[in-house]
Parts: structure tokens; C-alpha cells; sequence
């Protein structure tokens, strides 16, 4: 369609899209309900934008993920697009304002979370909305057997009965075949047009090996690829402090990604590395999102998820240029079994749960029948102090909480501080002459956000302090005084987690977790990680099982690491299986088997240990093996 093309050459610059998009953008700007399913780095945004601009109307789009959401509003902003987000750590003005720019027409896309669109505020405002398309992003979440199942998705489809005649478009990376009829089913969906990429990635290997120490392990293989660009994924924050001294010890170039960074160094190290000035980025899943640098040449994990669409959306986001490129898992034995615990440990007893909810309030200090809509800064290691809980336990209640629809847990993210006059200018220049001390912050702010007035704005309090000629925490005060007095309407600046309630607190006896979210939402969670286990410790085409997983297929890759081990032996896997149980006889260590094998090296011999292991063709006794 002409339209949709000319819409791309405009603001994205493009005189052409890539594989699927024309048809997907098409498909909607005709009014069609549509699943797209693309795999990471396959341009989905694209997909929604063009015909969100096409349409007459705003355009809501519902992601769960607010880097992603303030990613994309940043974006379009920069391409001269009206676009806005209402997110946690907004004040209920902040949320009022931007309703009503987009009642009135002042945006063309408004993200929000699935969670905000059960608020009472967000549904009378949207009653009296012009809309021309809803977006859900990320529409595995609405189903309990996707990797993130989220509740309140349940609920978009609601929206429909408000503007039932308004096209929606439901897109993700990565969904089974269940999960995909969940979509259709969940999202009422009226005779959509299914679009679905190839999911092979052929210029990809994923490699996963056993070691016995995965910093050497790594170290040997960023030398491997000197000057080259790459991604280590850690799953926790720590992890990749950790990693990135030792690495920075070793004089590596690195730089570190992860939620808990303000939007400055986020930003620093995003550019740095967009730029090749720094080779090597350690981040957590929240690096990623949005982004398309085409000349990754290989990711690490060194730290595995436990599910295999986590994994398959982080080393899928090597080699988008269509270039060779290498993916590596590095595992000790011991993880293992250590996430076999830990995933036990995912959901905590109900009764748990209830008391965390119960303590987050009077620790906030938030009465029965009130707090909704309101958001707080939580530092969870105090209220864990105060209340003498676990904060793994806690922070997995608060999770389940998010999920049952009750509360908002933003893990720790950079908010800057925002602001926005409550008076108009007569007032502002009589509080002005009354009060000498707040004179000229109160001109800087004037002077540098000519639109204060009607919405808030970000502010850089290192150069206020500067112009200004005043500490932080003398600014922090004069802002403060502001709010006192009437003056502004203030968020300050916090690198705390947020925590929104979605309604009042509710009495003690009041609160109920929902089936889904626990019981089925556990088994779900633990079958994912079986798949994701089998996919660790199994003996096949890793690209094979990945492409099962998700309901297609693909020929062997001969790449990964059991294609590169069978091409380079005389032996199949099947036959080493065999070979390896007929040189076991009596009590045998595994050094006295190895001396016996000639052909395998002993961390393969380890795999086929387990596999005769798990397979009760042998067992294990005071560290002999033997046959059972």
C-alpha cells in the first residue's frame, strides 16, 4: 500500500520494509485484527507505528515493559511523533494531564501497562477517546502457559466492548502453539490474520557447554573474538558488577546494563557501545529492548534464564546483519542443580504472600481504604530489616502480588525528578516578590520549560545546581518549599524500587490470589524450566529443539556444539551412549572410565554420564558408578 510506504519514508527514512512488515502494517491500517509474530530484532514496532499513524485516532499500545515503553515514546518523540507513556513513579495529576492530551486529541500514541486499563480514571477517559487501533505487545503475557504470564492482560479484552468497532494487533517474539490459540482466545480476537517469521536463525550456533570454571572459559573465548562486538547476559545485578571488574582487572573494555542505572549512564554505556568504543556490554535481559546493533558477533550467557524463550530472545539478538555469529551457554555441574532449588522457590506459601502484603502497607504506611493509584519508592532492603523477612522470598510475594492484579513492582529504575507549576503567572510573579530566596530557581524553571505550566518536565539538577550556584541538597530543599507552598506539582528523583497500588488496601481477610496466578501459574513455570533443563543437559541439534519448541522445524544446524562433536567423530551420539555403557563394569570413577575411552573428552563423557544416569542405566554410589 502507498500509504504505509510513504508513512515509513517519512519518519523512519526507509524506502522499503523488511520480510513481513508491509503485509502486517497493511493488514491493520484495513481494519483487520492481526497476530504477528516475529523474532527479536524483527522490527515489530514498525508493524503497529505505521498504521497507528495511518489510522485516524490515538493509538493505545499496552506493553508490560516500562524501559521499553519510555524507549519507544523517546523515539518517536525524536521523529517529531506525539507520543506519551503513563508509567509508575507518575503522580495521579501527571496521569490526569496526559489522559486528557489524549482525549483531546494532543497524542497520536498512549503506552500504558495492562494493569493501568483496570484503573477507573484510564477507563472514563477512554470511553470518550477517539481511538484507531490498540496494540498489545509482548501478548504472550496474557497467557498462562507464555514465560511471562500477567493477569491483568485477561482484561484488555474489555476494551473492545467499549470501541468494538477499533481493529487490535497482538505481537511477540516468541510463542508456542498453545500460547498462540491462548492469544487468539484471551484477546477475542475476530477472524485475525495470522503473520508468523521463519524462526531459524542459520547464521547462528548456540553452543552450550559444561566447564569447570566459566571465567576462564569466557575470557578465552572474548579473546577468540578480539575487537569484535558482544553481549554477556547475566540474571542478576550482581553478577554482572562482579564480572565486569574482573573482567575490567584483566583490561578488557566493558561496559555494564542493567534496570537498576540512571537514564545518564544507561544512556553513556548504550552509546558507547552502539559506537564500538567499548567491544564487550554485561547487562541483565533489561539491555535489549528495542535495540537492533546488526554486527553482535557473538552473546554469552553467563548465567543461563530459566526458560527458553528468555534464552532464545537474548542470543537471537546476535548476528541480525546476517553475518556468522557464535552464541555460548558456560555452566558449572553444580548450577544445575542450584536452579532446581531456586525454582522451587518461585512461589512462596500463600500465607506468605498475604503477610508481605499486610507489612508493604504498614511499612508505607498506608490505611485500610486508601492508597489507589498511588506510588511509592520502596527500598526492600529496609522493609525486609524492619519486618525480618527473606528478600528473596519477598521480592518473588511481591512479584506473584504484580501478577494477581494488585500492585505495581517496578524493580529499581532510575525516575528523575519532574515537576510542573500548580499556578498560573499572575500568582507565580506575586509568590515571586513575597519570596526572594525562591526567585530565581523559580525563573530558571520559567526560562527553560516554556510548557511547565500545562505538563511536566524533567530537570537536570546538575546544571540547575550550577546556574544556580547552590548544593543538591539546597535545591532539594527549595523544591520541597515550592511543593509546600502550592507552588509545583514535584516528583523527585529516586533509584528505589516503585511500588503502585492498583486499588485501596484491602483488609487482611480481603486479599485472594486468583488460581491462575499461583497453582497454574507454577506449573507453567516448572515445565518451562524442564525444557529449558533438557535443553542444557540434552544430547541434540540445539537449534533443532529451540525450533520445536516453538511449533516449527529446521534441518540439524551443524553448528552448535553437538553438531561441531558428532561431525568431528567416527561415532554418533547414540553409539557413544552405547560404547560408554559397555566400558562400565564393577565400581568405575570417572577418570577410570575416561582412561578407557579414547574418543570422547571428559566433559562430553560427563554429559553421557547424567544421560545413563537419568536414564537408570546406571547409578552412583560413594563416587564409584555402576550398572544397575
Amino acid at each position: 500500500m502507498q500509504q504505509s510506504t510513504e508513512i515509513l519514508k517519512k519518519y523512519w527514512g526507509f524506502d522499503s520494509f523488511r520480510p513481513l512488515q508491509e503485509d502486517i502494517a497493511d493488514s491493520v491500517i484495513y481494519g483487520n485484527d492481526v497476530l504477528a509474530l516475529l523474532p527479536t530484532g524483527g522490527g515489530k514496532s514498525v508493524c503497529f507505528q505505521v498504521p497507528g499513524l495511518a489510522r485516524e485516532g490515538l493509538c493505545i499500545v499496552i506493553s508490560p515493559l516500562i524501559a521499553l515503553m519510555n524507549d519507544q515514546v523517546e523515539q518517536l518523540q525524536k521523529k517529531r511523533i506525539r507520543a506519551k507513556a503513563i508509567t509508575s513513579g507518575m503522580s495521579y495529576k501527571e496521569i490526569d494531564i496526559t489522559l486528557d492530551n489524549a482525549r483531546f486529541g494532543g497524542l497520536d500514541f498512549l503506552y500504558t501497562s495492562p494493569e493501568r486499563l483496570q484503573t477507573r480514571i484510564f477507563i472514563e477517559r477512554f470511553k470518550l477517546m477517539k481511538i484507531a487501533l490498540i496494540v498489545v505487545d509482548e501478548a504472550h503475557c496474557i497467557s498462562e502457559w507464555g514465560h511471562d504470564f500477567r493477569p491483568p492482560y485477561r482484561k484488555i479484552s474489555d476494551l473492545r466492548k467499549i470501541h468494538p468497532e477499533v481493529p487490535m494487533i497482538a505481537l511477540t517474539a516468541t510463542a508456542t502453539t498453545t500460547v498462540k490459540a491462548d492469544i487468539i482466545k484471551q484477546l477475542e480476537l475476530k477472524k485475525p490474520e495470522i503473520f508468523e517469521a521463519d524462526f531459524s536463525r542459520p547464521n547462528i550456533s548456540y553452543e552450550i557447554y559444561t566447564v569447570s570454571n566459566k571465567l576462564n572459559a569466557i575470557t578465552k573465548t572474548i579473546d577468540n573474538f578480539q575487537h569484535l562486538t558482544g553481549i554477556i547476559y547475566c540474571q542478576k545485578r550482581k553478577s554482572v558488577k562482579e564480572l565486569a571488574q574482573y573482567l575490567i582487572n584483566l583490561k578488557y573494555k566493558v561496559g555494564i546494563y542493567h534496570g537498576g542505572l540512571d537514564k545518564i549512564t544507561r544512556e553513556s554505556m548504550m552509546k558507547a557501545w552502539l559506537s564500538d568504543e567499548i567491544p564487550i556490554m554485561i547487562a541483565t535481559n533489561a539491555f535489549g529492548m528495542g535495540i537492533d546493533k546488526p554486527n553482535v558477533r557473538y552473546v554469552i550467557h553467563y548465567e543461563f534464564p530459566n526458560n527458553p524463550e528468555a534464552y532464545f530472545q537474548e542470543a537471537g539478538r546476535a548476528g541480525r546483519d546476517g553475518m556468522e555469529s557464535r552464541t555460548f551457554v558456560f555452566y558449572e555441574q553444580h548450577e544445575i542443580q542450584e536452579a532446581d532449588e531456586q525454582n522451587e522457590k518461585l512461589f512462596p506459601p500463600i500465607p506468605l504472600i498475604k503477610s508481605t502484603y499486610r507489612a508493604l502497607c504498614n511499612f508505607l504506611k498506608i490505611a485500610i481504604g486508601s492508597g489507589e493509584n498511588e506510588s511509592y519508592p520502596l527500598d526492600i532492603k529496609e522493609f525486609c530489616s524492619t519486618f525480618k523477612l527473606d528478600i528473596f522470598e519477598t521480592y518473588k510475594a511481591l512479584k506473584i502480588l504484580e501478577t494477581n492484579g494488585d500492585l505495581l513492582f517496578s524493580e529499581s529504575f532510575f525516575q528523575p525528578t519532574k515537576l510542573k507549576f500548580n499556578i498560573g503567572n499572575k500568582v507565580l510573579y506575586n509568590f515571586q516578590i513575597t519570596h526572594e530566596k525562591s526567585s530565581n530557581l523559580i525563573t530558571l524553571i520559567s526560562r527553560s520549560y516554556p510548557g511547565v505550566f500545562e505538563q511536566y518536565f524533567e530537570i537536570n539538577e546538575k546544571e540547575f545546581c550550577k546556574r544556580l550556584n547552590i548544593s543538591e541538597k539546597e535545591l532539594e530543599n527549595q523544591l520541597k518549599f515550592l511543593e509546600q507552598n502550592g507552588v509545583i506539582d514535584l516528583v523527585l528523583k529516586s533509584d528505589l524500587p516503585m511500588v503502585t497500588l492498583l486499588h485501596e488496601r484491602l483488609p487482611d481477610n480481603y486479599l485472594q490470589l486468583n488460581p491462575e496466578v499461583y497453582l497454574d501459574r507454577k506449573t507453567a513455570a516448572i515445565n518451562r524450566w524442564k525444557a529449558m533443563k533438557n535443553l542444557l543437559v540434552s544430547h541434540v541439534c540445539r537449534a533443532q529443539f529451540l525450533i520445536a519448541y516453538f511449533g516449527q522445524s529446521t534441518p540439524k544446524c551443524g553448528k552448535c556444539d553437538f553438531c561441531r562433536t558428532e561431525a568431528k567423530s567416527l561415532y554418533s551420539y547414540a553409539e557413544k551412549i552405547i560404547l560408554v555403557e559397555e566400558k562400565i563394569i564393577g565400581q568405575m570413577t570417572l577418570k577410570e572410565i575416561l582412561s578407557k575411552i579414547d574418543f570422547l573428552v571428559e566433559s562430553e563423557l560427563i554429559k553421557i554420564i547424567n544421560h545413563l544416569l537419568l536414564e537408570e542405566k546406571i547409578e552412583v554410589k560413594e563416587g564409584f558408578y555402576l550398572k544397575k
